[in-house]
């Protein structure tokens, strides 16, 4: 399990600023709407930024987790930035 968390925190260092920020929104509990107003975006390019960000920390579909929770508990886990 150790050794998952650190490789995910390794991958969460490949987001791009703009990427750390989503996760950041979605800590708070903000809809993809929210963060497209936040950021100054369109709600398309969110969802782009979540897709890139769910594809570069490599969570994969499952019935039994939640994926952007996924995302949000990696960010958290790395430090929040």
């Amino acid at each position: 399990m150790l050794f998952t968390h650190r490789r995910q925190r390794d991958r969460v260092r490949d987001l791009t600023d703009r990427e750390r920020e989503v996760p950041a929104l979605m800590a708070e509990g903000r809809s993809n709407a929210g963060i497209a107003r936040q950021l100054f975006i369109t709600p398309g390019v969110v969802e782009k930024h979540i897709a890139s960000i769910l594809n570069k920390l490599a969570l994969e579909l499952s019935s039994d987790d939640n994926r952007r929770t996924l995302a949000v508990l990696a960010w958290l886990e790395s430090g929040g930035r």
